[in-house]
């Protein structure tokens, strides 16, 4: 990571701690949720607007301080799709990219799904699940740079600055695909038999990479230039995978269990499991805290954990089905995916606290 990355990312961060605590007067169709402070007042504590149908998941750039969230509708060919840069503290969309079409008869375009910024080399990564495909977008103009091929249902990808790495999950063949940053090019590819990896998380110190394996309740950490991964037990059904800041711990949301299991990596072995609400999806780690936040999407809600106790402090209610959360300078970011109806799906703002 460059000194000037370095630079901009503290400046960056006192921006974001100075905006969590400024008065926030809520315009547009920014909305707060029934419980909370009204709209106009300081503080505001959970805030929500519509964005588009079909979101998925959403990205945080310190670099720019803007949120990268990515949409899409139906199935193929899904001639719906949006990359969107919002305004963290505004919830307002900054500008809409439509993905490259890639069949005129159709109009199918390369639909977007998960989603990483990469700060360093300022792009933003996407999976294009239904293309088998994953994509490079500039930060800075929207402009599509780059699309890599051979990633069966590509589902997640995470991004080590420091070793100029992008992880892939190929949910469909098992594999895990690793990209050079900056040129684009294919790196090492470790396919696992029988494995479904969905969620993924990395270790810039080391450059391990963590990927949940959904049908097989385990981790599948997988070290640079190895071939032969190590399988740690997990939860039931772990769709999705955080790491604690010093990167010994990893947090599985647990789909079937309806909670998160906390797993201590150097012992490989479940030290504690919370149950958290129904349909547990995803989860991310509050670096500030040490808090562990998961959305539970047949509930409707966000459960701020303890993982050192292995209590739930408290639950918050969401938009509809959430799918995703993303956790940026204290504050979560949830996004709904609903299956029906015609209004847009909303991305809603937590404030966590201390």
């Amino acid at each position: 990571m460059t000194s000037l990355i370095r630079r901009m990312r503290r400046t960056a961060a006192i921006a974001v701690a100075a905006a969590a605590g400024s008065s926030l007067v809520l315009t547009g169709t920014a909305s707060a949720h029934s419980g909370t402070a009204h709209a106009g007042t300081a503080g505001q504590a959970v805030t929500s607007a519509p964005l588009t149908k079909g979101l998925y998941q959403s990205a945080y750039s310190e670099r720019n301080h803007v949120l990268w969230t990515t949409a899409a509708v139906g199935r193929p060919p899904v001639t719906r799709s949006t990359l969107m840069k919002v305004d963290p503290r505004t919830l307002k969309v900054q500008a809409s990219y439509t993905p490259p079409v890639t069949d005129e008869a159709t109009g199918a375009v390369e639909a977007v799904y998960g989603v990483a910024v990469d700060d360093e080399h300022n792009t933003v990564w996407t999976t294009n699940t239904r293309n088998d495909t994953v994509a490079v977008y500039s930060q800075r103009t929207g402009k599509h740079l780059a699309t890599l091929p051979d990633v069966a249902h590509a589902r997640e990808i995470v991004v080590d600055e420091r070793h100029d790495t992008v992880w892939a999950s190929g949910f469909g063949d098992g594999s895990l695909v690793t990209f050079d940053s900056r040129t684009f090019k294919e790196k090492e590819r470790i396919t696992v038999e029988g494995a479904s990896p969905t969620g993924l998380a990395v270790d810039e110190r080391s450059g391990t990479a963590y990927a949940a394996d959904l049908n097989n309740d385990r981790i599948i950490q997988a070290s640079p230039g190895t071939t032969d991964p190590r399988f740690i037990p997990a939860g039931d059904a772990p769709i999705s995978i955080a790491l604690s800041k010093d990167g010994r711990t990893a947090y599985t949301a647990d789909q079937n269990g309806d909670g998160i299991s906390v797993v201590d990596l150097r012992k490989g072995a479940v030290t504690k499991s919370v149950t958290t609400g129904k349909g547990a999806l995803s989860v991310a780690t509050d670096t500030r805290s040490g808090r562990v936040v998961v959305v539970n999407r047949t509930d409707a809600t966000l459960s701020v954990v303890n993982p050192r106790k292995g209590t739930v402090e408290k639950t918050v209610p969401t938009g509809t089905d959430p799918n995703h959360v993303e956790v940026a300078g204290g504050t979560a970011y949830v996004v709904d995916k609903s299956g029906t109806g015609t209004a847009d799906d909303k991305l809603t703002r937590i404030r966590l606290g201390h």
